[in-house]
């Protein structure tokens, strides 16, 4: 029941690289577009909100079929790309991390700026009277406080990047070795006769993982609040 096949074990792996690399691309974004939207208010401000929002209100296929337009290969993004660096998005492990990390973005920075937003401001007010710059305040002030906050978004895009399946097959289809993850691979064994012990391995896998990453999650939101109210 539990003896995983190469391919089986080749998905867990790929699944888990692609999720890594999908939080570690985008959460200096995530850092910075949270401080934005926590700290300052600008014009546009409420459609940056909503356009934010939207990976995770619109069907999956919609923002897959949106990146093959773009990240294609015959794509104006993707072209550039693959005409002037050499590199594609397309059917590649790179482009499932892409879709991946726009589907768990949104979950990353509202974590990210309700944190922010927890920080005192008097603290960053008196770190700059004593003379500290703007950016000093952030790296050893805001962000420092604001870490709790930081980590739980990071572990809520790593799990949501875990579980993307509409996104991913869409964007980069389900290559076995390159492009097919977890997900895509339950899928998969699901038109096979038989394959029900494989689906049974690799749901079990995503369950673990998934239900330790929120578990971990809210404990850091739980640990933040009370230290707060502290």
């Amino acid at each position: 029941m539990f003896e995983f096949s190469p391919a089986e074990l080749t998905a867990i792996a790929l699944s888990l690289k692609v999720a890594l690399a999908a939080v570690l691309c985008s959460l200096p974004f995530g850092i910075a577009l949270g401080w934005l939207l926590a700290r300052t208010s600008f014009p546009g401000k409420l459609l940056l909100d909503t356009v934010l929002v939207l990976p995770l209100v619109l069907p999956p296929v919609v923002t897959g079929y949106v990146l093959l337009v773009l990240f294609g290969m015959q794509g104006p993004v993707g072209a550039f790309l693959q005409e002037h660096l050499g590199f594609s998005f397309a059917f590649r492990w790179t482009g499932a991390a892409l879709a991946s990390a726009i589907m768990g973005f949104p979950l990353m920075v509202r974590a990210i700026r309700l944190s922010i937003e927890n920080v005192d401001r008097r603290l960053e007010q008196a770190a700059a009277t004593l003379g500290a710059n703007p950016w000093r305040v952030f790296f050893t002030m805001t962000l420092p406080l604001a870490a709790p906050g930081v980590i739980a978004g990071s572990v809520l895009a790593f799990a949501k990047a875990l579980g993307e399946f509409g996104a991913t097959i869409t964007f980069v289809s389900s290559i076995p070795g390159e492009t097919q993850t977890l997900s895509s691979a339950i899928y998969g064994l699901m038109q096979v006769p038989g394959g029900e012990a494989g689906i049974w391995r690799l749901t079990a896998v995503a369950v673990a993982i998934s239900f330790a990453a929120v578990l971990v999650s809210e404990w850091l939101v739980q640990r933040q609040r009370r230290g707060g109210e502290a």
